[in-house]
């Protein structure tokens, strides 16, 4: 296959028609020549159709087969390594034939490629600490997400169980856990996708409703108190990996976190143990400490 049919296998969407004379003025030659090509692609099987009329033109099916990559030996090697590692986050959207993927993958290479893959597997692994997802939600979160639609569910929190509508601004996946923060009246708040069960999607639509990366880039707007913490080094290393602690500059953090978020921040600090401290303010203290406390009344009477 040339590089211009496989530049017209990318170029084709289905979302838009491409008339021959279009598409012969962009490849620069002539309108018999693209209507070869286009010929040729259909008796390959790529899923072109012909719309006849003034406003025909060329399209082709939504859920068409994508041509393949042309990769560099590394690069090859580094996609299938992606591959692999994906297989180990659970409920990845629209996972359905991901643990197929690397095998599918792999059967394609070289025979020398497959063979330096099966030895770098006897060196390499991804080991992930997960939640179990008593549901597969992923994927009906993020298309509900990108069409800005409500969505009902049973979420299992810590007073109970309890039926929620909200509309989902999109979903991150974080120390083996995906997270969906979603819009529920004037409030964005934070749900386990794990502790999510029965979703359906609901007919009401919100267009007002933000993208995951507008929401992650918005700046704080309820009211706020100055928190600083002294991190050891080695708390420091490991707050280099953490979301909410990643900025903390030689063993110091300091930021900006509203009242109501004071107790998932001093459960979050209870992780660190001995590797920070809370310089201030004092109700954050008081209330690790008070966790501290309550932990440690558990062994009282041993």
């Amino acid at each position: 296959m040339n590089h211009r049919k496989l530049a017209l296998m990318r170029l084709m969407d289905s979302r838009k028609k491409f008339t021959a004379r279009e598409l012969a003025e962009r490849f620069q030659v002539s309108i018999r020549t693209i209507q070869r090509d286009l010929n040729d692609l259909q008796e390959l099987g790529f899923p072109l159709y012909t719309e006849v009329g003034v406003n025909g033109g060329y399209r082709v099916l939504p859920n068409r087969i994508l041509p393949p990559l042309q990769l560099t030996q590394h690069e090859a090697l580094g996609l299938f390594m992606m591959i692999e590692y994906l297989e180990n986050v659970p409920d990845f959207p629209y996972g359905s034939i991901r643990e197929h993927l690397a095998e599918e993958y792999y059967s394609t290479l070289p025979q020398d490629v497959q063979d330096l893959i099966t030895r770098m597997r006897q060196h390499i692994t991804f080991l992930q600490h997960h939640a179990v997802q008593a549901e597969a939600l992923t994927t009906e979160i993020l298309g509900a997400a990108v069409d800005k639609r409500e969505i009902e569910f049973i979420y299992h929190s810590r007073q109970g169980h309890k039926t929620v509508q909200v509309f989902p601004i999109g979903i991150y996946y974080d120390h083996g856990y995906w997270y969906m923060p979603a819009r529920r009246k004037d409030r964005v708040l934070l749900y386990r996708v794990d502790r999510m069960q029965e979703l359906v999607i609901l007919d009401s639509i919100d267009e007002s409703v933000p993208t995951l990366q507008e929401w992650l880039n918005f700046k704080e707007e309820r009211e706020s108190v100055e928190v600083v913490l002294q991190f050891t080094d080695f708390g420091a290393r490991l707050a280099g990996s953490d979301v909410l602690f990643k900025s903390v500059e030689g063993n110091e953090w300091r930021g900006l976190v509203p009242h109501e978020e004071f107790p998932f921040t001093a459960r979050k600090l209870l992780s660190y143990g001995p590797e920070v401290k809370v310089i201030k303010p004092l109700e954050l203290q008081q209330q690790v400490r008070g966790m501290l406390e309550r932990s440690l009344k558990q062994y009282n009477t041993l």
